[in-house]
């Protein structure tokens, strides 16, 4: 076998189709595009066009509200902590940095907040920015303490 032998398997590669290439292409002339009128022309969006009358994404009532300010903490489960914890990547105090560190978080956002899903057994001291009353209560059940740091305020 040489370079200039190889090929795709058959049925592998379609050629394209080429629109306005003469009668003969089977898409000539008008390109498939019908006769006059808007959708003919080029550079034309329509989308939720419907011909002059009110759109329906316009029709319906807005609902709700989002906080242009509003915080975004990342979430992690105490029973990946104590995964973490299991496997030695997680020792001693436990911070947002260390969480982060230790790649159980991406990244902090606006800081991170503990939720109880998952066993935990583990005598840690955390240091967070929020924590959940049941993820509370199972961290000091454990033995454990926990530290509550407020969330960076925005520079305006």
């Amino acid at each position: 076998m040489r370079l200039n032998e190889l090929r795709d398997n058959p049925g592998a590669t379609k050629t394209k189709k080429r629109i306005a290439r003469g009668p003969g292409s089977g898409t000539g002339k008008t390109a498939g595009r019908g006769m006059k009128g808007q959708k003919s022309r080029s550079g034309v969006a329509i989308k939720g066009y419907e011909g002059g009358q009110m759109p329906l994404y316009q029709r319906l009532p807005k609902r709700g509200f989002n906080k242009p300010n509003r915080k975004s903490y990342a979430v992690v489960n105490l029973g990946l902590i104590q995964k973490f914890i299991d496997d030695g990547k997680l020792t001693g105090e436990i911070t947002e940095d260390i969480l982060v560190k230790s790649g159980l978080v991406r990244r902090k956002l606006d800081g991170v907040r503990i939720l109880a899903k998952g066993v935990f057994s583990s005598k840690v001291k955390l240091t967070v920015t929020g924590i959940s009353g049941a993820a509370k209560l199972a961290v000091e059940t454990a033995g454990g303490s926990i530290t509550i740091i407020p969330s960076v305020p925005e520079a305006n």
